[in-house]
């Protein structure tokens, strides 16, 4: 398949993405200057942002990674969250703040931040890329958000359609034709 002909829906170009980094990192730094700031990145969908996100924090910040999984190749949660890898850092002094590409149903989010809490943080908060407030199973709004978006299916940047499109630098919608 040639990505360069494609003519999808862009919801988040290349340059709203970076504009947003950047104010997420300055938001980031001053919520959590003189804290120990660790960043728990759920894997696979958030590695993308994640990475440039850390890049914008001008506070030290140790990363530590999960992988959950709840969609498997779907386009939608199973409802049932799997923790495959935990982090094996001891939280107990830090902040931890908990990056994913997505919230939509927040089971994810909402197992993740609990099954972390039990480990004894001095603080937990979650930002997202993402978020579609409109398909929420929970109640949970991310602390830090990227971008509120519609209810529709969305890759790109770190998100993925059966493992393909996490390269593509820009969010898009992926239509019928491309499924």
């Amino acid at each position: 398949m040639d990505i360069e002909s494609k003519k999808w829906e862009v919801l988040c170009s290349e340059e709203q993405i970076a504009e947003r980094l950047k104010e997420l990192g300055e938001q980031i730094t001053e919520d959590y200057k003189d804290k120990k700031l660790m960043v728990v990145s759920l894997l696979k969908g958030s590695f993308i942002f994640c990475a440039d996100l850390v890049r914008t924090i001008k506070v030290p910040v140790k990363i530590e990674f999960m992988t959950t999984s709840s969609y498997g190749h779907g386009e939608n949660s199973s409802g049932k969250i799997n923790v495959l890898s935990d982090i094996n850092a001891d939280l107990e002094g830090y902040d931890v703040l908990i990056v994913d590409d997505i919230t939509d149903t927040a089971l994810t989010m909402n197992h993740v931040m609990n099954h972390l809490k039990a480990k004894n943080p001095a603080s937990i908060k979650c930002c997202v890329l993402l978020d579609k407030p409109s398909r929420r199973k929970v109640e949970l709004v991310p602390d830090y958000c990227g971008f509120t978006i519609e209810d529709k299916f969305v890759v790109g940047y770190g998100l993925n359609f059966g493992d393909y499109y996490r390269n593509i630098p820009y969010v898009f919608n992926v239509t019928d034709e491309d499924r």
